[in-house]
This record gives C-alpha cells, structure tokens and sequence, in this order.
C-alpha cells in the first residue's frame, strides 16, 4: 500500500525540486520512488568533500533531510499543509573519498503533525556510510 499522497508519483517528477536549491548546488538526483520509500544519489566529489578528502559529514546530513523533506511533502496534501524540519541527526560509520552515495528513505512515523524518516546512506558497493533520522513538523497553511 502507497504512502505518497499522489499514488501515481513518478520518480522524473521530482527533477524540478533541485532547480534552485542545495540539492541541486550538490548535485543530487532522485532515483527512485516505490509504495513507502524514496531515493536519491550524491556525487563524493569536490562539493561535497571535506579537508581530508572524505565525504563531508554536512552533506551527508544535507541528503538525508531533503529525502526526508521530501517524502513528507509527498505525503500530505499540499494545498492544505507544509512541513519543515525540526530535528535531524546523523551517525557517520564509514568514510568514503569517490563515487556516488545513495540515500534510502522511509518513515519510521507518519502521524498528523510530525514525521519521522529513516535515511540510510549507502556508496556503490552497498557499504552503510551513515545513519540518519529526520523529524518533521506538518503544518497547515495560513490563510491568505
């Protein structure tokens, strides 16, 4: 059973939400959407690096609260509410200095107020780079 507010979303559909942001500055592209997850890649690369070479620990972090982000608005009905942010943190448990990481999302928690996201990020040889969890806050719109 789908999660998405939209059952019918396509993945390609996503493409225009990294014109003009972080995700697109860093290069991040969505891979796939199934019933109750999202993906997305990163390059490792020299955006996305940190002094010693290794995969920045912020733009770890940076990938999983847009996935998380993301899925949230995927899953209300947008012409009634928002979400943002409230909480994210992130474990690091592996570096890596090249290639691709992929970050898989899926809810943990979808209540009428909050959500909660589980972000896993693997590199291209399915290795856990880092573990991350991201709340939520759903809020209605204000009135114009």
């Amino acid at each position: 059973m789908s999660i998405w507010f939209n059952k019918n979303k396509q993945v390609e559909e996503l493409d225009y939400l990294r014109n003009n942001t972080l995700g697109g500055h860093l290069d991040m592209k969505f891979t796939e959407i199934g019933d109750n997850f999202i993906k997305a890649s990163m390059p490792v690369d020299h955006r996305t690096h940190q002094p010693y070479g290794l995969l920045h620990g912020g733009a770890s972090a940076a990938l999983a609260e847009t996935l998380g982000s993301i899925a949230s608005a995927l899953v209300i009905d947008q012409e009634k509410f928002i979400c943002v942010g409230l909480e994210i943190n992130a474990n690091h448990v592996r570096g890596v200095k090249s290639g691709f990481v992929i970050g898989t999302c899926t809810p943990l928690h979808l209540g009428a107020s909050t959500h909660v996201w589980d972000i896993r990020i693997h590199d291209e040889r399915e290795k856990l780079i880092c573990v991350s969890r991201l709340t939520v806050a759903i809020l209605k719109k204000r009135e114009l």
